[in-house]
């Protein structure tokens, strides 16, 4: 398994980088974790479009999915020879609802069912893209519905994190994984609202020591905040073997 950093910004981006997106890799099969601003850009410098199996999006912070939307006019207007492949969008339960509503505005109510094979995933139950297996895991983050993902395939293990205030739930999902991608938005988290919905750098190791995981990727992390050279820090374009 493999994983290439596309976009590692916070909420706002870090100058010249892309929000949240990264890809996973197994046997030739290739899975989005999210799809913020800039990701489907920061793709296409590779391919005319992008070609992956599936995307998962795990909360609608505009900074995890936004880039939706442009991909599904790229999908219509691109598709001159025929039409483009419809990866698997995965959301969370009411996701596919929210997404009518949201293509009722700003184009028609089945603009995303055209472009991604729609489906929602539901909380530890286990969903498949190609060999890698996914299990979402609920976590706070303020009061939005959001989740954590641990990803399996060939006997390796990836939790990222998503948005994620400090919580047993995201500890277990990040239990002795091989890589564990975690955000660290925060100077300190009592600067964080109430209720919580994101990690500081010291939240974020602990929480890393608390899972057993083998190794720590910090991500989501201002580029205006110290990060020191003992942390390895997520960047867009970084590539890693899990």
């Amino acid at each position: 398994m493999r994983l290439n950093v596309i976009g590692s910004s916070p909420a706002w981006p870090n100058p010249g980088s892309a929000h949240s997106g990264y890809m996973v890799e197994a046997n030739g099969h290739r899975l989005l974790l999210d799809c913020g601003p800039g990701v489907l850009g920061r793709l296409r410098e590779s391919a005319t479009w992008p070609e992956l199996d599936g995307i998962a999006i795990t909360h609608w912070h505009l900074d995890h999915w936004g880039d939706l939307v442009p991909w599904v006019w790229g999908s219509f207007y691109l598709a001159t020879n025929g039409p483009l492949p419809r990866p698997l969008l995965w959301v969370q339960p009411g996701g596919a609802k929210f997404l009518a509503e949201l293509g009722g505005r700003l184009g028609f109510p089945d603009m995303f069912e055209k472009t991604f094979v729609l489906d929602e995933y539901r909380p530890d139950e286990p969903f498949e893209v190609g060999p890698m297996s996914l299990v979402p895991t609920r976590v706070p983050h303020y009061k939005l519905e959001t989740y954590a993902f641990r990803v399996e395939a060939d006997g390796r293990s990836l939790t990222y994190s998503g948005d994620s205030a400090p919580s047993d739930e995201l500890v277990a999902s990040a239990k002795d994984a091989d890589l564990f991608v975690c955000e660290a938005t925060l100077l300190r988290g009592e600067l964080d609202g109430q209720p919580r919905g994101h990690l500081s750098l010291d939240e974020a190791t602990e929480a890393y020591e608390a899972s057993g995981a083998k190794r720590l990727l910090v991500t989501h992390r201002p580029c205006e905040l110290p990060t020191p050279d003992e942390y390895e820090l997520a960047y867009d374009g970084l590539e890693l073997e899990v």
